[in-house]
């Protein structure tokens, strides 16, 4: 192939679009070393697609733009006087080619970064909806309490602590003897030492019977400081024991925190 048959046969542009099979891309690198004309001509393709591609693209990002320019080989500064009329139909398929690309690159970072938004807004949607959950339930559980507190079918005790363990330390109890339900303040209660729970004991004085009434832990949380028990025997008095974590059979009386009558 002469030199005036591989300038018009188009393949310059083609290799410097990096679209030639190996074999003719060796032969078009072949001329270049071999004639300052095609080297020349080479140069000009590569200055007239990159102002080309600037031209009609969307703006691209860096890493297009790396690519693109890492195709395009030994580019060196042109004298633009110097520039002829080049194969244009076969430099603007390859721009476009590129600026479509570019396109379709540019789309796909904005769909991903649009699923991103989507997915942080579904948490924080989610998270909202818990919190609001949260707050509802305990919207519910005050006004259970309330209730309890205003109801003219519960009775108030103030239970005192154990002078020879807990002097300080006493409990508010709410009772509802009809239908064997409590509510217990533990406000005055201090908090248990890792590894130990408070365990509700419905108390027979005469003999002494102790019942376990449950263990104030979160299951039966009703209120700030406030548990709920049901399902009880007729209590004389209630007491309130300190007990390994998960709670004893019978009360471990040297731990005895509270005790008082609700008889009276």
């Amino acid at each position: 192939m002469t030199l005036e048959e591989i300038i018009e046969s188009g393949k310059l542009e083609m290799y410097v679009c990096g679209a030639l099979p190996p074999d003719e891309a060796l032969e078009v690198e072949n001329a270049i070393e071999t004639y300052p004309e095609v080297k020349r001509e080479t140069e000009l393709i590569e200055e007239s697609l990159l102002q080309l591609a600037e031209t009609v693209s969307p703006p691209l990002q860096v890493m297009v733009w790396t690519n693109i320019l890492n195709a395009i080989r030994n580019i060196k500064t042109i004298d633009k006087s110097k520039v002829r009329k080049l194969n244009l139909p076969a430099i603007i398929g390859w721009a476009a080619a590129i600026v479509f690309m570019g396109g379709i690159m540019w789309m796909l970072k904005q769909t991903n970064d649009l699923n991103n938004s989507l997915r942080v807004t579904t948490t924080e949607n989610t998270v909202l909806k818990e919190e609001k959950n949260k707050v509802e339930t305990q919207l519910a559980e005050s006004s259970e309490v309330l209730d309890v507190l205003r109801s003219k079918d519960y009775q108030s005790y103030t239970l005192p602590g154990n002078q020879a363990v807990a002097p300080d330390a006493f409990a508010k109890v709410y009772l509802n003897k009809k239908e064997s339900v409590a509510y217990i303040d533990t406000k005055g209660l201090p908090i248990p030492p890792r590894g130990k729970v408070y365990q509700v004991w419905s108390l027979k004085m005469e003999p002494l019977t102790p019942t376990s009434v449950g263990l104030i832990s979160p299951e039966n949380l009703k209120g700030d400081g406030i548990y709920k028990f049901v399902d009880f025997p007729d209590p004389e008095a209630f007491g309130i024991t300190l007990e390994p974590a998960g709670g004893s059979k019978t009360p471990t009386l040297s731990q005895l925190y509270i005790l008082g009558k609700v008889n009276i």
